[in-house]
């Protein structure tokens, strides 16, 4: 089955759950690949975390996968260590191909569902399927409670070139700034998802900037604490996991730069 075939599948499927008419049902077929999966995307960001029929599954898998695939992949073999077990690479975290990517989550836990937001979490939540919404809501109602700044759950990855998604709640910096509570709920994001990871016994996990879009962190200083934070850890605890700092933006590529090369 053709991409754009699926596409059609699906945009058709979440549209119809989501109570459209016909008429909005059969406007889309005439767009572009390009509208079509912008169209595709709001509608995965917007949909409630329940159960969806195999036959979706299915055809959403094999979409998934090829979309993920098709673009370049990176491996730890393609970077270059800027101190043992430390990496600093820039692009979109969704491509990685490693055992576990950090994603920057809010306290619902199921992922942005803001439409066509162009948060981490909803890059994340997209290309991993529908699966990983539920998963996340199944944590939630395990607990009972929304998800707490500084903890991490673990998740399969589904979709994604990586093996696993680990979920932290990072703290939101508001009008006050950045407080002592504020940096140490920072660390234990980053500490709690270096032993999730080794728990799991993985040996790569790739963070973003964890709080540093939505949740305002300023980002010399969160970037410091996660250095800071995931050496120690490291030396502490004698880990052998690798470790990548995802950056996106110039800005965070920047300042993690400067950070080793101040250390050297």
């Amino acid at each position: 089955m053709e991409q754009e075939v699926r596409l059609d599948y699906l945009i058709d499927h979440l549209m119809r759950e989501n109570g459209s008419t016909s008429t909005d049902i059969e406007a889309f077929k005439t767009d572009t690949f390009e509208e079509k999966l912008e169209l595709f995307q709001g509608l995965c960001n917007v949909r409630d975390p329940k159960q969806v029929n195999s036959e979706f599954i299915e055809i959403q898998d094999a979409f998934l996968t090829q979309w993920n695939r098709d673009r370049t992949l990176t491996t730890i073999h393609d970077l270059t260590a800027v101190e043992p077990q430390l990496y600093i690479w820039q692009g979109d975290i969704t491509s990685l191909k490693v055992d576990a990517i950090v994603n920057a989550a809010n306290s619902r836990f199921i992922g942005c569902t803001q439409a066509n937001h162009t948060c981490i979490d909803n890059i994340i939540h997209t290309r991993a399927g529908v699966q990983l919404r539920l998963a996340c809501a199944d944590i939630i109602k395990s607990q009972g409670r929304k998800e707490a700044s500084g903890k991490a759950k673990i998740t399969d990855a589904y979709n994604l070139p990586a093996d696993f998604v680990i979920h932290t709640v990072g703290p939101f910096i508001d009008e006050r700034g950045v407080s002592p509570l504020k940096e140490r709920l920072l660390a234990s994001s980053y500490r709690s998802s270096l032993i999730l990871a080794d728990e799991h016994h993985l040996s790569t996990i790739a963070f973003c900037c964890i709080s540093t879009g939505e949740f305002n962190f300023p980002n010399q200083r969160a970037a410091e604490i996660a250095v800071k934070t995931v050496e120690n850890y490291l030396e502490e605890t004698e880990s052998k996991l690798n470790v990548i700092f995802n950056v996106f933006k110039d800005e965070d590529f920047r300042i993690y730069q400067s950070l080793f090369e101040q250390s050297e």
